[in-house]
Formats: C-alpha cells, structure tokens, sequence
C-alpha cells in the first residue's frame, strides 16, 4: 500500500453513519495506475452486471462513461501537454522535428452526491434520498422508471438499467457503498485502491487534503493542477471531488454545473406574464367585437 498504509482511513473501521458525519471521495489522479481495480471493486460488491466486451480501438478505456452499469470509470485521458516538470521530447511520427509534449491521465471517476441534488429534486417517488452521510441514494424498489433523475443530473452520471438485465427499467448510480458505510466498512472502490488515489473520509479532512494536494504539486511545477469542487454553483459542492489538472472539460466535467430547477422561477414568470397577456388579449377581443 502507497502513502499511509494501514493508517489511512481507506483502512479503518468507522462510526461515520451512527455519528452522521458527512463523508466524501477525494480523487487524485496524479497517483492513479490505471488498474481499474476500484471498477471491479464496485461491480463485485455491489452486484452490477457487466455492460458487454466490447473492444472499441480508441482506448484501453473500454468502459467509455458512467451508466447504470458502470457506477466507476476509469478514464484514460491522452493529451498533447506537458505533465509538470516533464522533460519533452520528440515523440512525433512525422519528420520527427521540434519537441512534441505528452500526458496521459487515468481518473476514476464516480457519483459526484451533490450537496444540491437534481437528481434528487425531480424524483417523483422518493425513491432517491439523502443519507445521513449526504451521499445520495437511489432506492430500487421504490423507483418507477420514470427517467426524471436521468435528465436532470448535471453530471450525466444516472441512467436507466436497459433489458435484459436484471432490475431493467430501473434507473441506477453509485450508492456510495452505504450498505457497508452501515457496517463501518470504506467503501469498496477506496478500500482497494493500491495507491491511494481514492481517499475516503470525513468531508472535511478530505477536502483538505485535496488543497493541500493542489498545493504540493503547484509548487513541483504542476501549474495547471486545481480541485474541482464547484461550490460556487447551485450544485453547492459534491462529496466526490476530483484534482484535474487542465480544464474540467477533458475530462467530461461540466465546469459550472447547475441543476435545472434553478431555471423554475424565471419559467413561471414567463407562464404567469404569458397568462396575463392572454387575459388581455382576449378582454380587448370582446371589448372590440361586442
């Protein structure tokens, strides 16, 4: 185990539901591998069922997004920019001339449990809740399939469960692993995460560590690191927060999420202004015709 081994909290039994203390992921991906082993993690925990074998060509990232059945996802990201310090040289398979900057980035990307939940807001069932830990889950016996939480995530993280698999119909994303956070036990995808790249704990601690983290490789000359964690939005923040380095948009982050029932007061508005001058309209119609 990289980094602090038997006394990381990715290792420790807790009391974080009893206590109801909030919880979060911290991600790092300059640590990650690339071993995928948090996605088979989750899929053995958690009973999620493959989503097919399909080799696409592009990428060793096969997985391609998160789905109903892919509640974590390794992305391999290729990109032509420098990694930090990194010594460039000509990788080209043209003339070979200049010098031709390369990185690749793995980030194993999750759930981001709004603390302003959209998902959550337009579920008609109550079928989606928030835990005592502020994670977001999705109850499966008490959802209908409707697709409400589907278009309102700001992320593009939920999804509805095509047949033939099992609970077809039913929509499905990252529960946090809240069965085994009842028992005490991390998380499957952080407890076996061989670097630590996945950090789970205390909201709080966790997002301290990722400024701290910032901060460390700012000063090791990783100028384009930062923390995504967009509190500034009407998402408020997420519990599964990410160091990106570069632009959120690389890696399929939108970089000012909203969720949609920011938009309802200006849509009533319109509907009571619509509404009024209707009412007008058809007042002077029978005050000419008449």
């Amino acid at each position: 185990m990289i980094g602090e081994g038997t006394k990381s909290t990715n290792q420790r039994h807790h009391n974080f539901v009893q206590e109801k203390v909030e919880v979060g992921f911290f991600t790092d991906p300059t640590v990650c591998i690339g071993c995928k082993a948090c996605e088979v993690a989750c899929k053995e925990w958690n009973h999620v069922p493959d989503d097919g074998y399909v080799w696409s060509g592009n990428s060793y990232d096969n997985t391609g997004h998160l789905g109903a059945s892919t509640w974590r996802h390794v992305m391999f990201l290729e990109q032509d920019r420098q990694k930090g310090n990194q010594i460039v040289g000509s990788h080209s398979l043209a003339d070979g001339d200049g010098e031709d900057p390369f990185r690749w980035v793995f980030l194993s990307d999750v759930c981001k449990h709004c603390e302003e939940a959209g998902c959550l807001e337009a579920c008609p069932t109550g079928s989606i809740v928030r835990t005592e830990v502020g994670s977001v889950l999705v109850q499966n016996d008490v959802c209908n399939g409707c697709g409400y939480c589907v278009v309102s995530c700001p992320f593009g993280v939920i999804d509805r469960r095509p047949s033939p698999l099992p609970d077809a119909g039913g929509a499905f994303k990252c529960t946090f692993c809240y069965d085994r956070q009842k028992s005490g036990l991390v998380p499957a995808c952080a407890k076996v995460c061989p670097t630590e790249s996945i950090v789970f704990g205390r909201l709080d601690d966790v997002r301290a560590r990722g400024a701290e983290r910032v901060q460390q490789l700012q000063q090791s000359g990783y100028n384009d690191a930062q923390l995504y964690d967009p509190t500034e939005t009407s998402v408020r923040g997420i519990h599964a927060f990410f160091l990106i380095l570069g632009e959120p948009e690389a890696y399929g982050l939108p970089p000012k999420p909203q969720i949609p029932t920011i938009y309802l007061k200006s849509a009533w508005t319109s509907a009571f202004a619509t509404a009024i001058a209707s009412i007008i309209a058809t007042l002077l119609a029978f005050a000419f015709f008449s």
